[in-house]
Protein backbone atom coordinates (compact mmCIF):
# COMPACT_ATOMS: atom_id res chain seq x y z
CA UNK A 1 0.00 0.00 0.00
CA UNK A 2 1.29 3.70 -0.61
CA UNK A 3 2.14 5.57 2.04
CA UNK A 4 -0.03 8.35 3.07
CA UNK A 5 1.26 11.57 4.10
CA UNK A 6 -0.22 14.55 6.28
CA UNK A 7 0.35 18.27 6.22
CA UNK A 8 -1.75 21.23 7.90
CA UNK A 9 -1.35 24.93 7.47
CA UNK A 10 -2.97 27.52 10.04
CA UNK A 11 -4.09 31.27 9.79
CA UNK A 12 -2.78 34.67 10.22
CA UNK A 13 -4.79 37.67 11.77
CA UNK A 14 -2.70 41.06 11.50
CA UNK A 15 -2.00 43.31 15.01
CA UNK A 16 -0.89 46.17 12.99
CA UNK A 17 0.49 47.31 9.62
CA UNK A 18 -2.48 45.97 7.68
CA UNK A 19 -3.22 47.98 4.12
CA UNK A 20 0.15 50.23 4.71
CA UNK A 21 2.13 46.51 4.11
CA UNK A 22 0.32 47.09 0.84
CA UNK A 23 3.14 49.12 -0.04
CA UNK A 24 6.67 47.83 -0.76
CA UNK A 25 9.05 48.39 2.05
CA UNK A 26 6.48 49.09 4.65
CA UNK A 27 5.80 46.95 7.71
CA UNK A 28 3.30 44.59 9.75
CA UNK A 29 3.33 42.44 12.69
CA UNK A 30 1.37 39.92 12.30
CA UNK A 31 -0.11 36.15 14.30
CA UNK A 32 0.13 32.96 13.60
CA UNK A 33 -3.57 31.28 14.46
CA UNK A 34 -3.57 27.54 14.76
CA UNK A 35 -6.82 26.69 13.02
CA UNK A 36 -5.90 24.49 10.26
CA UNK A 37 -6.50 23.04 6.98
CA UNK A 38 -5.35 19.12 6.67
CA UNK A 39 -4.17 17.45 3.01
CA UNK A 40 -3.12 14.06 3.09
CA UNK A 41 -1.29 12.78 -0.21
CA UNK A 42 -0.20 9.87 -1.22
CA UNK A 43 1.39 8.06 -4.80
CA UNK A 44 -1.47 7.43 -7.48
CA UNK A 45 -1.61 6.23 -10.76
CA UNK A 46 -3.30 9.32 -12.19
CA UNK A 47 -3.44 12.54 -10.50
CA UNK A 48 -6.66 13.18 -8.36
CA UNK A 49 -7.32 16.21 -6.74
CA UNK A 50 -10.10 16.77 -4.03
CA UNK A 51 -11.13 19.72 -1.77
CA UNK A 52 -14.08 20.04 1.27
CA UNK A 53 -14.81 23.26 -0.66
CA UNK A 54 -16.02 22.00 -4.13
CA UNK A 55 -18.60 18.66 -4.24
CA UNK A 56 -16.43 17.07 -6.88
CA UNK A 57 -12.65 15.84 -7.84
CA UNK A 58 -10.80 16.39 -10.88
CA UNK A 59 -7.16 15.66 -11.98
CA UNK A 60 -5.17 18.44 -13.95
CA UNK A 61 -7.20 19.29 -16.86
CA UNK A 62 -7.72 23.18 -16.13
CA UNK A 63 -10.30 23.73 -14.00
CA UNK A 64 -12.05 27.22 -12.98
CA UNK A 65 -12.45 25.91 -8.86
CA UNK A 66 -9.11 24.01 -8.66
CA UNK A 67 -7.15 26.33 -10.45
CA UNK A 68 -5.44 27.35 -7.37
CA UNK A 69 -4.53 24.57 -6.40
CA UNK A 70 -3.51 23.17 -10.08
CA UNK A 71 -1.21 26.05 -10.16
CA UNK A 72 0.36 25.82 -7.59
CA UNK A 73 1.41 22.23 -8.68
CA UNK A 74 2.65 23.18 -11.53
CA UNK A 75 5.46 25.53 -10.20
CA UNK A 76 5.90 22.84 -7.59
CA UNK A 77 6.72 20.13 -10.68
CA UNK A 78 8.73 22.71 -12.47
CA UNK A 79 10.45 23.42 -9.55
CA UNK A 80 10.99 19.51 -8.77
CA UNK A 81 12.47 19.27 -12.05
CA UNK A 82 14.90 22.25 -11.87
CA UNK A 83 16.20 19.51 -8.50
CA UNK A 84 16.69 16.91 -10.82
CA UNK A 85 13.50 14.79 -9.66
CA UNK A 86 10.82 13.35 -11.69
CA UNK A 87 7.55 14.25 -11.02
CA UNK A 88 4.76 11.63 -10.52
CA UNK A 89 0.66 11.23 -10.45
CA UNK A 90 -0.55 11.72 -6.95
CA UNK A 91 -4.07 11.66 -4.74
CA UNK A 92 -4.48 15.04 -2.62
CA UNK A 93 -7.43 15.71 -0.37
CA UNK A 94 -7.53 19.25 1.06
CA UNK A 95 -9.82 19.09 4.03
CA UNK A 96 -10.97 22.03 6.31
CA UNK A 97 -12.37 25.81 5.98
CA UNK A 98 -10.17 27.59 8.97
CA UNK A 99 -13.55 27.50 10.89
CA UNK A 100 -16.21 25.66 12.04
CA UNK A 101 -19.51 23.92 10.45
CA UNK A 102 -19.50 26.43 7.87
CA UNK A 103 -18.36 29.23 9.59
CA UNK A 104 -16.18 31.63 7.97
CA UNK A 105 -13.96 33.03 10.16
CA UNK A 106 -11.81 35.81 7.55
CA UNK A 107 -8.12 33.78 9.25
CA UNK A 108 -7.13 32.05 6.14
CA UNK A 109 -6.44 33.22 2.75
CA UNK A 110 -5.53 31.67 -0.30
CA UNK A 111 -2.18 31.74 0.52
CA UNK A 112 -3.04 28.86 3.03
CA UNK A 113 -4.58 26.78 0.28
CA UNK A 114 -0.89 27.22 -1.60
CA UNK A 115 1.36 26.74 1.40
CA UNK A 116 -0.94 23.60 1.86
CA UNK A 117 -0.23 22.42 -1.79
CA UNK A 118 3.47 23.01 -1.30
CA UNK A 119 3.73 21.53 2.19
CA UNK A 120 1.92 18.33 0.98
CA UNK A 121 3.87 17.95 -2.39
CA UNK A 122 6.68 18.06 -0.11
CA UNK A 123 6.10 15.50 2.18
CA UNK A 124 5.34 12.90 -1.19
CA UNK A 125 8.74 13.43 -2.17
CA UNK A 126 9.88 13.48 1.71
CA UNK A 127 11.38 16.72 1.08
CA UNK A 128 12.02 19.48 4.20
CA UNK A 129 11.64 22.85 3.15
CA UNK A 130 12.67 25.63 5.41
CA UNK A 131 10.26 28.41 6.07
CA UNK A 132 11.88 30.90 3.39
CA UNK A 133 11.75 28.76 1.23
CA UNK A 134 7.83 27.55 1.58
CA UNK A 135 7.51 31.58 1.25
CA UNK A 136 9.42 31.99 -1.84
CA UNK A 137 7.74 29.12 -3.66
CA UNK A 138 4.10 30.09 -2.68
CA UNK A 139 4.76 34.00 -3.04
CA UNK A 140 5.93 33.00 -6.93
CA UNK A 141 2.24 31.11 -7.35
CA UNK A 142 0.41 34.37 -6.23
CA UNK A 143 2.32 36.61 -7.98
CA UNK A 144 2.38 34.82 -11.75
CA UNK A 145 -1.72 34.52 -10.58
CA UNK A 146 -1.81 38.03 -10.43
CA UNK A 147 -2.21 38.69 -6.96
CA UNK A 148 -1.32 41.82 -5.41
CA UNK A 149 -1.33 40.98 -1.92
CA UNK A 150 1.50 42.09 0.20
CA UNK A 151 2.38 38.29 0.86
CA UNK A 152 2.28 39.00 4.53
CA UNK A 153 0.13 35.70 4.89
CA UNK A 154 2.42 33.63 3.47
CA UNK A 155 5.51 34.76 5.83
CA UNK A 156 3.33 34.37 8.92
CA UNK A 157 1.81 30.45 7.81
CA UNK A 158 5.22 29.78 6.43
CA UNK A 159 7.06 30.17 9.59
CA UNK A 160 4.02 29.62 12.14
CA UNK A 161 5.06 32.49 14.93
CA UNK A 162 4.56 35.74 15.39
CA UNK A 163 6.85 38.06 13.06
CA UNK A 164 7.61 41.41 11.77
CA UNK A 165 7.00 41.27 7.91
CA UNK A 166 8.34 44.20 5.37
CA UNK A 167 6.68 43.50 2.11
CA UNK A 168 9.00 44.02 -1.76
CA UNK A 169 7.58 45.00 -4.79
CA UNK A 170 5.74 42.37 -6.32
CA UNK A 171 5.67 44.24 -9.36
CA UNK A 172 9.48 43.23 -9.94
CA UNK A 173 9.08 39.96 -9.06
CA UNK A 174 6.09 39.20 -11.67
CA UNK A 175 8.83 41.33 -13.62
CA UNK A 176 12.14 38.58 -13.31
CA UNK A 177 9.82 35.76 -13.65
CA UNK A 178 9.44 36.60 -17.00
CA UNK A 179 12.86 37.18 -17.73
CA UNK A 180 14.99 34.52 -15.61
CA UNK A 181 13.80 30.54 -14.81
CA UNK A 182 12.91 30.16 -11.27
CA UNK A 183 15.62 28.55 -9.59
CA UNK A 184 17.46 31.81 -9.93
CA UNK A 185 14.32 33.87 -9.02
CA UNK A 186 14.84 31.86 -5.71
CA UNK A 187 17.96 32.68 -4.95
CA UNK A 188 17.92 36.62 -5.59
CA UNK A 189 17.61 38.98 -3.29
CA UNK A 190 13.61 40.01 -2.58
CA UNK A 191 14.41 43.23 -0.54
CA UNK A 192 11.65 41.65 2.40
CA UNK A 193 11.65 41.35 5.68
CA UNK A 194 10.75 38.49 8.15
CA UNK A 195 11.36 38.42 11.89
CA UNK A 196 10.55 36.10 14.22
CA UNK A 197 9.09 38.19 17.73
CA UNK A 198 9.60 36.54 20.79
CA UNK A 199 7.22 38.45 23.14
CA UNK A 200 9.21 39.72 26.49
CA UNK A 201 5.81 40.21 28.48
CA UNK A 202 2.57 38.12 29.17
CA UNK A 203 -0.59 38.51 27.71
CA UNK A 204 -3.53 37.12 26.58
CA UNK A 205 -3.98 37.56 22.62
CA UNK A 206 -8.00 36.92 21.77
CA UNK A 207 -9.69 36.82 18.71
CA UNK A 208 -13.26 38.11 18.49
CA UNK A 209 -15.03 36.73 15.46
CA UNK A 210 -18.09 39.59 14.55
CA UNK A 211 -20.58 36.83 12.95
CA UNK A 212 -20.36 39.48 10.18
CA UNK A 213 -18.61 39.35 6.46
CA UNK A 214 -15.54 41.46 6.17
CA UNK A 215 -16.09 44.39 3.98
CA UNK A 216 -16.78 44.02 -0.01
CA UNK A 217 -13.85 43.81 -2.44
CA UNK A 218 -15.59 46.98 -4.14
CA UNK A 219 -15.15 48.83 -0.62
CA UNK A 220 -11.51 47.47 -0.15
CA UNK A 221 -10.76 49.15 -3.19
CA UNK A 222 -12.17 52.60 -1.96
CA UNK A 223 -9.91 51.98 1.39
CA UNK A 224 -6.54 51.29 -1.13
CA UNK A 225 -7.35 54.36 -2.71
CA UNK A 226 -7.11 56.37 0.40
CA UNK A 227 -3.83 55.24 1.58
CA UNK A 228 -1.33 58.58 1.51
CA UNK A 229 2.02 59.18 2.72
CA UNK A 230 1.05 60.06 5.88
CA UNK A 231 -0.90 56.68 6.55
CA UNK A 232 1.77 55.28 5.45
CA UNK A 233 4.19 57.17 8.32
CA UNK A 234 1.88 56.65 10.83
CA UNK A 235 1.36 52.70 10.43
CA UNK A 236 5.24 51.98 9.91
CA UNK A 237 5.96 53.87 13.07
CA UNK A 238 2.78 52.40 15.20
CA UNK A 239 4.73 48.78 13.40
CA UNK A 240 8.09 49.40 14.54
CA UNK A 241 6.83 50.73 18.55
CA UNK A 242 4.76 47.55 19.05
CA UNK A 243 7.87 44.94 17.97
CA UNK A 244 10.04 47.23 20.23
CA UNK A 245 7.61 46.80 22.83
CA UNK A 246 6.58 43.25 22.24
CA UNK A 247 10.33 42.31 22.30
CA UNK A 248 11.00 44.57 25.54
CA UNK A 249 8.14 43.41 27.08
CA UNK A 250 7.20 47.31 27.24
CA UNK A 251 3.10 47.29 28.00
CA UNK A 252 3.07 50.83 27.90
CA UNK A 253 4.52 50.74 23.90
CA UNK A 254 2.30 47.85 23.05
CA UNK A 255 -0.95 49.47 24.20
CA UNK A 256 0.58 53.12 22.47
CA UNK A 257 0.80 51.30 19.55
CA UNK A 258 -2.05 49.31 18.92
CA UNK A 259 -4.27 52.73 19.97
CA UNK A 260 -2.14 54.48 17.26
CA UNK A 261 -2.84 52.05 14.62
CA UNK A 262 -6.15 51.63 15.64
CA UNK A 263 -6.86 55.31 15.11
CA UNK A 264 -4.47 55.60 11.57
CA UNK A 265 -7.34 52.87 10.62
CA UNK A 266 -10.22 55.05 11.74
CA UNK A 267 -8.48 57.87 9.40
CA UNK A 268 -8.00 55.52 6.27
CA UNK A 269 -12.15 54.84 6.01
CA UNK A 270 -14.27 54.75 9.20
CA UNK A 271 -16.30 51.82 7.16
CA UNK A 272 -12.74 49.95 8.13
CA UNK A 273 -15.53 49.60 11.64
CA UNK A 274 -18.44 48.31 11.17
CA UNK A 275 -21.31 48.42 14.57
CA UNK A 276 -19.96 45.17 15.56
CA UNK A 277 -16.50 45.69 15.57
CA UNK A 278 -17.11 49.07 17.19
CA UNK A 279 -18.58 46.85 19.93
CA UNK A 280 -16.07 44.68 20.14
CA UNK A 281 -13.44 47.58 20.82
CA UNK A 282 -15.84 49.65 23.27
CA UNK A 283 -16.15 46.46 25.58
CA UNK A 284 -12.61 47.16 26.73
CA UNK A 285 -13.44 50.43 28.54
CA UNK A 286 -11.84 50.17 31.92
CA UNK A 287 -9.83 47.57 31.37
CA UNK A 288 -5.83 47.36 30.83
CA UNK A 289 -6.73 45.50 27.17
CA UNK A 290 -5.92 47.31 23.92
CA UNK A 291 -8.42 45.87 20.92
CA UNK A 292 -8.63 46.86 16.92
CA UNK A 293 -9.93 45.67 14.15
CA UNK A 294 -7.99 42.78 12.05
CA UNK A 295 -7.21 42.61 8.15
CA UNK A 296 -9.62 43.91 5.70
CA UNK A 297 -12.33 45.10 8.55
CA UNK A 298 -15.95 46.13 8.23
CA UNK A 299 -16.34 42.38 9.74
CA UNK A 300 -15.03 39.05 10.73
CA UNK A 301 -12.68 39.53 13.07
CA UNK A 302 -10.97 42.32 15.86
CA UNK A 303 -8.15 41.03 18.30
CA UNK A 304 -7.49 42.13 21.74
CA UNK A 305 -4.48 42.10 23.60
CA UNK A 306 -5.21 41.75 27.64
CA UNK A 307 -2.88 42.19 30.15
CA UNK A 308 -4.64 40.90 32.76
CA UNK A 309 -6.44 37.11 33.40
CA UNK A 310 -9.32 38.38 35.37
CA UNK A 311 -10.28 41.11 32.88
CA UNK A 312 -9.64 38.54 30.14
CA UNK A 313 -12.86 37.14 31.85
CA UNK A 314 -14.44 40.36 32.00
CA UNK A 315 -13.61 40.93 28.48
CA UNK A 316 -14.65 37.46 27.13
CA UNK A 317 -18.35 38.00 28.97
CA UNK A 318 -19.04 41.34 27.58
CA UNK A 319 -18.13 40.01 23.81
CA UNK A 320 -20.58 37.18 24.40
CA UNK A 321 -23.19 39.80 25.93
CA UNK A 322 -22.77 41.74 22.17
CA UNK A 323 -22.79 38.03 20.22
CA UNK A 324 -19.18 38.13 19.80
CA UNK A 325 -17.47 35.14 19.66
CA UNK A 326 -14.01 34.15 21.22
CA UNK A 327 -12.63 31.78 18.45
CA UNK A 328 -8.98 31.80 19.73
CA UNK A 329 -7.12 32.60 22.96
CA UNK A 330 -3.33 32.23 23.49
CA UNK A 331 -1.67 33.03 26.36
CA UNK A 332 1.61 35.11 24.90
CA UNK A 333 4.89 35.65 26.56
CA UNK A 334 4.95 32.47 28.55
CA UNK A 335 8.11 30.61 27.95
Amino acid sequence: MKTKYQVQTGGKLYLAGEYAVLTPGYGAVIQFIPIYLSATIQEATAYQLASDLFGYQVDLTPNKDYALIQETIQLMEEWLKDQGISPKPFDLHLRGTLGEEGKKYGIGSSGSVVLLVIKAMAALYELDLNPDLLFRLAAVVLVQRGDNGSMGDLACIAYEDLIYYQSFDRAWLHEVLTSQPLSQVLDLDWDYQIRLIQPAISYDFLVGWTKEPAISSDLIRQVKGAINEVFLKESQSAVKILEKGLREGNQKEIETSIKCADKNLKSLNPLIYNPALKELQEATEGLSVCAKSSGAGGGDCGIALSFDPVETQTLIERWKEKNIEVIYQERMGDS
